[in-house]
């Protein structure tokens, strides 16, 4: 389970940090209060503001970390069972990670689809009209089109429903970056059996592991970049992170992924 906290690295603030968080500073987009920019009824009035944030979002803009990489080598090893991630930063997938071994909870940049007939659109349509600065539009029947992350209210995505299934099969539960205060992702980690350890890495205390932690947690607190390379040191990986961070970077400088494009579906 990931949060903003390992994408604050990459250069993407957090939502909700006093001072640094997106919440805080977007008195830019001229909008009434900041969550008001995720909301699809002021969506609807004016989507001026979301469009001008997503420009500023555009995954393109930003790289992977090594916490993203982290994951990836436990994907490379095998030992991955999937990857619940709040952020919709993109970063996940960038860094090579599958898209069948992701749940985005709150959905995706990736994608889009219409708001009025409800097709889909292709994200690179999406994009080439947000970063131009223009509406992006239907092809259909020219109704606003909007990316698949999830507003306030909106249903999360149906993949999420896999956690039914994921965390009872887990034997160790890693949390990454995250305030663990957005529900439903927040109860996940409390889904695991009580046997199974689970692993905070965080700036800050949170959830459960604050007021009812477990007999078998293990809580790491600080930077996450000095936190996540001081794991891999003492798993041993460091060599292979920094050929898997080496390969991937220069995969990204090329302009080449050598996995499934943004977009793509695979199956489980």
């Amino acid at each position: 389970m990931v949060g903003a906290g390992i994408s604050t690295p990459s250069g993407i603030p957090d939502f909700r940090t006093p001072g640094s968080g997106l919440y805080s500073n977007l008195q830019q987009y001229d909008i009434p209060y900041p969550e008001a920019i995720f909301e699809l009824t002021f969506f609807f009035r004016n989507p001026k503001p979301f469009f001008t944030l997503a420009k500023e979002l555009y995954p393109g803009n930003f790289r992977p970390n090594v916490a993203h990489y982290f994951l990836r080598l436990l994907h490379d090893k095998g030992l991955l069972l999937r990857l619940y991630t709040q952020n919709i930063d993109g970063l996940e997938r960038a860094s090579g990670i599958p898209a069948s071994k992701l749940v985005e909870a709150h959905g995706t940049f990736a994608s889009a689809t219409c708001t009025v007939c409800l097709q889909p659109c292709p994200g690179e349509d999406f994009w080439s009209s947000v970063l131009a600065d223009r509406m992006p539009c239907c092809r259909s029947c020219a109704g606003i089109v909007k990316p698949d992350i999830v507003f306030f209210g909106e249903p999360l995505p149906e993949r999420f429903l896999l956690h039914l299934i994921d965390f009872p099969r887990a034997d160790l539960l890693m949390i990454l970056g995250t305030s663990l205060e957005v529900e439903p992702f927040a109860s996940l980690s409390e889904s695991v059996l009580s046997a199974v350890p689970r692993v905070l890495i965080n700036q800050d205390l949170v959830g459960t592991f604050a007021w009812r932690p477990r007999d078998k947690d293990v809580v790491q607190l600080g930077d996450m970049v000095h936190s996540v390379e001081e794991l891999v040191q003492l798993l041993g990986w460091t060599q292979e992170m920094k050929d898997l961070v080496q390969r991937e970077t220069a995969k990204l400088n090329a302009g080449t992924s050598g996995h499934s494009s943004p977009g793509s579906q695979e199956d489980l």
